[in-house]
């Protein structure tokens, strides 16, 4: 794969647990960077609410020092307020484990205002985080209103309250479950500068519709499972599906093209775009040729490319069965397959259309892996993508 330089702009959040985290020795011989560890695109979740509180749980990939968060107010029409934030580490559902939860700053205050259309990071956390932890971050607004900006579909329960509890490691006050995460769209650790990051950008099959809710059984955490167990440097990975979204049009969220810099480019240490992205375009017969999804896949490799990226590219899966499969559909997939396949433009290609696919029929998602709709995988199936990607071809040699 060919190695692209370029610099990566900082992102952060640490978060500690006395429990879970311990000492950070000084830097490591070699140096230290700042490599996303989790994320989640950025969308419009409904109206912000004032004296609201949001306890999210999500799941890191990579280990490190020094968590820090990115919070975002990208679809907001006005300054968004949060005047008091935590992390933590889940013991049970909205329960943290005893000790570990800690308050963030931003440039040393408690306090945060995010201009509309902007993001923020915290201070770093000092302390280490494991990998695979289920990191919980505790949020308050103030004065919310207007657009809210989070990602809907998280397929992990988190809580939320009415007033200020972010301090309370206990459950008491966390009684409202929601399916969504609010304001959060990224986490990162610093780690050995030698370690890297994937960022995945899809649609919902990658946002894991149809997997386990709260078993992280997105074929992203699949990957990153592999990954922690496997000799390469990649080892971060980020989740950026929308589910619905499209390459070329907004609509379910920004289109990729429209989004690729905020939710990709601009996490610290991706080394790779992971581009799995179309059936949405494709099956929504808005007139999109191949050669219009063509056209787009170039973009994206482009821009990539000019951030020092490698972009790894996977074929578009079968969708034989679900409703809006016809044969004219199918013609444009297997025309765009072919591309991703055989143009030698992507620095990698992952075939999961043939992981994907029955043998009996190739059209359509072998009985085994689909979930019903003839779409989505199910667990097995998300796992048989993440089985299907060859780790040595996500790392870029020298790293962004």
């Amino acid at each position: 794969m060919t190695a692209r330089r370029a610099a990566v702009g900082g992102l952060g959040v640490v978060l500690l647990a006395a429990a879970a985290l311990h000492a950070t020795p000084a830097a490591a011989a070699g140096g230290r960077h700042d490599v996303v560890t989790w994320a989640a695109s950025a969308d419009r979740v409904g109206e912000g609410t004032p004296d609201r509180g949001y306890r999210m749980v999500v799941h890191t990939s990579v280990g490190g020092s020094d968590l820090r968060i990115r919070l975002s107010n990208a679809f907001g029409d006005r300054p968004l307020t949060l005047d008091s934030s935590y992390a933590g580490v889940q013991k049970s559902g909205a329960e943290l484990e005893r000790g570990s939860n800690r308050r963030l700053t931003f440039g040393g205050r408690p306090t945060v205002t995010i201009p509309a259309g902007e993001v923020v990071v915290s201070d770093a956390l000092p302390g280490s985080l494991p990998a695979a932890t289920n990191l919980v971050v505790s949020l308050h607004t103030p004065d919310a209103a207007g657009p809210a900006t989070g990602h809907g579909m998280a397929m992990q329960t988190s809580y939320t309250t009415r007033g200020d509890h972010t301090g309370e490691e206990s459950a008491t006050h966390w009684t409202d479950p929601t399916g969504s995460w609010f304001y959060l769209d990224a986490a990162t650790v610093r780690t050995s500068a030698a370690t890297g990051a994937v960022a995945a950008l899809g649609d919902s099959i990658t946002d894991g519709w149809q997997s386990t809710t709260d078993l992280n059984r997105r074929w992203p955490d699949y990957l990153a499972r592999r990954l922690r167990q496997a000799a390469t440097d990649v080892k971060g990975v980020a989740n950026e599906g929308i589910s619905g979204n499209k390459v070329l049009a907004d609509g379910a969220g920004q289109s990729a093209l429209n989004r690729l810099d905020r939710d990709v480019l601009s996490l610290p240490g991706v080394r790779t775009v992971f581009l799995f992205e179309g059936v949405n375009d494709i099956k929504a017969h808005t007139g999109v040729t191949a050669a219009d999804m063509i056209a787009g896949y170039r973009r994206i490799i482009e821009r990539a490319h000019t951030a020092g990226r490698c972009v790894v590219g996977a074929t578009v899966g079968p969708f034989k069965g679900w409703s809006e499969w016809d044969a004219a559909a199918e013609r444009v997939r297997q025309e765009v397959n072919a591309f991703i396949r055989g143009s030698g433009e992507f620095d990698a290609v992952t075939d999961f259309d043939r992981a994907l696919r029955s043998p009996y029929d190739p059209e359509r998602i072998l009985p085994f892996f689909d979930n019903g709709d003839h779409l989505h995988p199910n667990d097995k199936g998300m796992q048989a993508l993440a089985d299907a990607i060859d780790l040595t071809k996500l790392d870029c040699a020298d790293g962004p």
